[in-house]
């Protein structure tokens, strides 16, 4: 088997997008979504087209990230004989600064570690905290939440940042390489320029100049307001000048002085309607990473485990599975088999979106209900899923212990800028990080050379609900937003590794995971497959499905085959599911052990990224 050799996916093929007439007339049923009920978000971040792309297959180790310069750091880094979280860190200094749309050091991330040598699990929770001066009307404006666009852009969104001290700690538990070595590349870069991508200049050019703070608009616009284009080099010196600082004296060059001071800068400018921000120098230097117990369920006697909360992710995927674990699937990743698994996909990620809604939060503030996973429990919402009728809107559960009347119904929005890094190094260690700022380019606040997330909107706005009960994600002081990010190990059933996954995409995220999941247990799908199958989601409203035209940077569309899940769509109508067609812009990076024990990896293409591997 040759080291590090690709195969491109198969030929594409441009698809018109089909009309409503069309849909209509093939017996696709589009229906309105329930008054009631919140129709789930625009994409957070737009489509920029769909890049041809190709997998990697190799038997020492592998990367996959967001973007090319990233994964080729983390390659350069395993080659070296670096740890899966060394490569980790070194492509994380740098997608903060070629792709700053989506992570960076603003933000925060959770991150998931396999040791094989050990087969111990250990996530880590990185996520932003609200500030010491928090309070739960915060997003409030004479009783009423503000509009949701300000908040994001105020400086009342962002939250005590949480990325660099969890890649200090883990990199103090599980690095290899001297911690400098991994902050050079990005220092490098940022001081030498990189070119300005396809997918960077589309996202600015999509943003309006006044949505960001003076200084980042100099630095990604020129100044008659134009986004600079793909190619341009763009320097960074503060960001250099920033990872000097971490590089010489690690995290706490980060939460204290300078770097801290200019972050509390940055937020005490806001104008009379967004508020001013209330991070202070003692909420920066006061911030720490969980160690969290990770979340594992079994299916189809696989061992599946992500991130607990405030990540409702690893419960969400936990409880989706566990209710399809008493279907068949099918044995094709075409959703095609019968009775239609898409509608039994949707129905079960209904229920799970329910109860993720009504009872996760920060632990450390709301104790989960343990009942949530209990056999009995899932069988019970189980029955709730009828072959041939779905579920408008599905509603929560009562858990084992927990009274109906508890907790308050959920009024949080969601819209994450975010990225994702599938790693397996040479020892067989696995990490699966993701990584965000929130909405894209997060905050718009600037400060150091790198941009502030706006991640307290993950919080419900208003902190009760119509009937005065306390919503369990409200905002407090140090609480940490739910969060819908799902770094996700797979282990076979002879416990080896099997997938390492993660995507980009807000609430999103959890079905495009669940998708990489089925696609490789289920129906046995390569690295590529698994990534570019069509998309699909559910919010606990409307089933939505991935537009199948996508127009590519290089003039090509989704490949041939693309229109599998629409083509099918219509074989849902005696299901009477709403269905909607929506560009669903995923970025999951996917990493799979295949029989042989080779490594395969596939970067999503619908963004920019790329596996590499030896």
């Amino acid at each position: 088997m040759p080291d590090g050799s690709t195969t491109r996916h198969g030929a594409r093929l441009r698809i018109a997008q089909p009309t409503a007439v069309a849909l209509l007339t093939a017996g696709l049923f589009l229906a309105p979504a329930p008054a009631e009920a919140q129709l789930a978000p625009p994409a957070p971040e737009a489509a920029s087209g769909w890049l041809a792309t190709t997998s990697s297959r190799a038997t020492r180790h592998m990367i996959s990230t967001a973007n090319p310069i990233a994964s080729a750091t983390g390659r350069e880094i395993l080659r070296k004989g670096g740890s899966a979280v060394d490569a980790a860190i070194a492509a994380q200094f740098v997608l903060g600064l070629v792709e700053p749309q989506s992570s960076g050091l603003g933000g925060g991330a959770f991150l998931v570690f396999w040791d094989r040598t050990t087969g111990a699990l250990t996530t880590y929770d990185g996520r932003e905290t609200a500030p010491s001066a928090a309070r739960p009307d915060r997003f409030l404006d004479q009783g009423r939440p503000m509009p949701f666009m300000a908040a994001v852009k105020s400086p009342l969104s962002v939250g005590v940042p949480g990325t660099v001290r969890l890649l200090a700690e883990v990199h103090r538990r599980h690095g290899k390489l001297p911690w400098p070595d991994l902050v050079a590349p990005a220092l490098a870069l940022a001081e030498a320029g990189f070119a300005v991508s396809p997918r960077l200049h589309r996202l600015l050019a999509d943003s309006a100049p006044a949505s960001f703070s003076e200084t980042a608009r100099a630095y990604f616009f020129d100044a008659a307001g134009r986004p600079h284009p793909p190619g341009h080099r763009l320097t960074n010196p503060a960001y250099a000048a920033t990872l000097r600082r971490i590089a010489t004296d690690g995290a706490d060059g980060f939460y204290k002085g300078e770097i801290a001071a200019s972050i509390v800068a940055a937020l005490s400018t806001g104008a009379a309607t967004t508020g001013k921000g209330t991070v202070t120098t003692a909420d920066l230097a006061n911030y720490r990473v969980v160690e969290r117990p990770p979340v594992c369920t079994l299916y189809r006697r696989h061992r599946v485990c992500g991130m607990g909360p405030p990540s409702s992710a690893g419960h969400a995927i936990a409880q989706t599975l566990g209710v399809l674990d008493g279907f068949d699937l099918g044995t094709r990743p075409v959703l095609s088999a019968s009775p239609a698994p898409l509608h039994l996909v949707a129905e079960a990620l209904k229920l799970a979106f329910a109860d993720r809604a009504r009872y996760v939060a920060d632990p450390d503030f709301i104790p989960v209900p343990p009942g949530l996973l209990a056999p009995d429990y899932i069988a019970e919402r189980r029955k709730l899923i009828m072959p041939w009728r779905p579920l408008a809107t599905a509603p929560p559960g009562v858990p084992p212990g927990v009274r109906a009347s508890s907790y308050g119904a959920d009024a949080t929005v969601e819209a994450h800028g975010t990225s994702h890094l599938s790693i397996v190094d040479a020892a067989g260690n696995a990490v699966a990080m993701t990584t965000t700022i929130e909405a894209a380019f997060g905050s718009g606040i600037m400060a150091a050379g790198f941009l502030l997330n706006n991640e307290l909107t993950d919080f419900s706005m208003r902190p009760t609900d119509r009937d005065n009960r306390l919503i369990a994600n409200r905002v407090e002081p140090l609480k940490r937003p739910r969060s819908s990010m799902a770094p996700t190990l797979v282990f076979a059933p002879d416990g080896s590794l099997r997938l390492v996954t993660g995507s980009a995409g807000g609430a999103r995220i959890i079905p495009y995971v669940l998708k990489t999941i089925l696609a490789v247990v289920d129906w046995n799908a390569d690295a590529l497959t698994a990534v570019s199958l069509p998309n699909f989601a559910t919010r606990n409203v409307d089933v939505e499905i991935e537009e199948p035209m996508v127009s590519g940077w290089d003039g090509l569309g989704h490949p041939a085959g693309a229109m599998g899940i629409v083509g099918t769509a219509p074989s849902l109508a005696p299901h009477r599911q709403a269905l909607h067609i929506q560009t669903l812009t995923s970025g999951t990076q996917v990493i799979v052990r295949r029989p042989d024990g080779a490594l395969e990896g596939a970067a999503d293409p619908r963004r920019e990224g790329l596996a590499l591997g030896d």
